[in-house]
């Protein structure tokens, strides 16, 4: 597929999982059906404690697409401005307003037009004024030069189709010392290629990820420092057989060729430019 082609598809799909949070349901990583509150696979699921919960409008927690919680891995300093890529239904940009307080800034960047009448629908419903929901892409961020302190994604990253852009994108716009750190799906060691070539996964959250160590060296080739990948869920087989259900694909043969190689990270790195900059476990966790 074309990178037009891919970002088509993704954009329908998100869409799609916008309207049917509106219409009372919940959106969904894989293609089952998603029961309210919940999602049909194991990527999304039980990823925001009940304290985090209570914080945001239900919508915005059944409109996560999600694979972990940067917001709460990531640490967030009160008067920080914050920039989640692939804001989706506007989760992650409300938790991160409420840390950065009134005297900081979060920003959300969508392409979906759906998704992004959401997050501000979700905006209004939380009370939070000091946050700003952008339409874009995350291959062109529209935001100037070394102007935000945090760049924060949920599993959005991995379905971009040119991922250095991304990430050259989010060097461009962090201050420098300003940190990256999104969860995202990674892949450790060869995935078979009817994994890698199925559109269904690649909006499904799976088979755009990047392998871990190239993941490393494109942040690295970007301009990067401080680099790390940190494994927050490793999938055994078990969780491959409930995913890859109703895609058309030989799950019995399939299913053992994926175990744990597929997992949700944490991923870390700094922009140079600052004595203090500190990304590692003291100090982002």
């Amino acid at each position: 597929m074309s990178n037009t082609d891919i970002k088509e598809v993704v954009k329908e799909k998100y869409g799609q999982a916008a309207l049917q949070v509106k219409a009372g349901g919940a959106s969904c990583c894989s293609n089952k059906p998603a029961g309210i509150g919940r999602c049909g696979d194991p990527i999304t699921a039980n990823l925001y404690d009940a304290a985090q919960a209570m914080q945001i409008p239900e919508e915005a927690l059944l409109a996560s697409l999600g694979c972990g919680n940067p917001t709460a891995l990531a640490k967030l300093n009160p008067g920080e401005t914050v920039l989640d890529l692939g804001s989706g239904g506007g989760i992650d940009v409300l938790l991160s307003a409420r840390r950065v307080g009134p005297t900081g800034k979060a920003y959300g960047l969508d392409m979906t037009d759906e998704m992004l009448a959401l997050a501000n629908e979700n905006k209004r419903k939380a009370g939070v004024d000091n946050v700003e929901f952008l339409r874009g892409e995350i291959e062109q961020i529209p935001l100037p030069d070394n102007s935000v302190d945090v760049v924060i994604s949920n599993c959005v990253i991995n379905l971009s189709a040119d991922k250095d852009r991304v990430l050259r994108e989010a060097f461009r716009v962090l201050k420098p010392g300003g940190r990256f750190a999104v969860s995202d799906v990674v892949t450790r060691g060869e995935i078979v290629p009817e994994i890698r070539q199925s559109v269904l996964l690649w909006v499904g959250c799976v088979a755009g990820a990047l392998d871990e160590n190239e993941y490393r060296s494109k942040l690295t080739a970007a301009g990067f420092e401080q680099v790390e990948v940190e494994p927050t869920r490793i999938y055994r087989a078990e969780d491959a057989r409930e995913f890859l259900s109703g895609q058309g694909i030989d799950i019995e043969a399939l299913a053992p060729q994926v175990d744990g190689k597929f997992m949700s990270a944490f991923v870390r790195a700094v922009k140079p430019g600052s004595t203090k900059a500190c990304c590692g476990p003291t100090c982002c966790n």
